[in-house]
């Protein structure tokens, strides 16, 4: 059985060209609004979070959009941010959990960008989500139940992003040093 090509911390990768722009995928929660903001600053790219791109598009937070128009209006409206966002000058951006599984916005990103997966633990993620509200899928329910959920569904899917980078219950420049590795820089 073939395996995808993946990367950690400890492996090495061809330069991403500067030409493309960086996409950080993951489960909520991995660290990919974090870890790329100082992976732009550290690269000297703007950086974009796709949730706050959608927000300012639709003039509501991403848990209004879910509560009025549901999670496929969200993945649609989600999907099309995403495309604007690629084009242009190089940066680095994070998408929201369920971007990558959208096939027309995984096409889109593994086609025109370098795309990485940030990947955790579950008892990782769910420590994480914990600290804040606002995830419309895990309003109401055990985040551990959840993310295991969409992990087992998930996960398979971002094992497509070429690099592989894994979050630690460590400072997130663990992970960006990890990153710049993966790259070569």
């Amino acid at each position: 059985m073939s395996q995808s090509p993946s990367l950690t911390a400890d492996t090495e990768a061809a330069p991403a060209p500067r030409s493309r722009t960086i996409v950080l995928v993951g489960m909520m929660g991995s660290g990919k609004s974090t870890v790329g903001r100082r992976l732009a600053a550290r690269l000297r790219l703007p950086f974009v979070d796709a949730d706050h791109e959608i927000e300012r598009a639709a003039g509501l937070t991403v848990q209004e959009i879910f509560d009025r128009l549901g999670e496929a209006e969200f993945r649609d409206g989600e999907r099309r941010v995403i495309a604007r966002l690629i084009e242009g000058a190089p940066k680095v951006i994070a998408t929201g959990g369920g971007a990558f599984m959208h096939p027309e916005t995984r096409a889109l990103i593994l086609e025109k960008t370098t795309a990485i997966w940030l990947r955790a633990d579950i008892d990782v993620l769910a420590d994480r989500v914990g600290r804040r509200d606002g995830r419309p899928l895990l309003k109401g329910k055990d985040p551990r139940v959840v993310l295991a959920e969409l992990a087992k569904v998930r996960e398979p899917i971002y094992r497509l992003a070429p690099i592989h980078i894994l979050s630690q219950p460590l400072p997130h420049e663990a992970a960006v040093e990890a990153i710049l590795k993966a790259l070569g820089k």
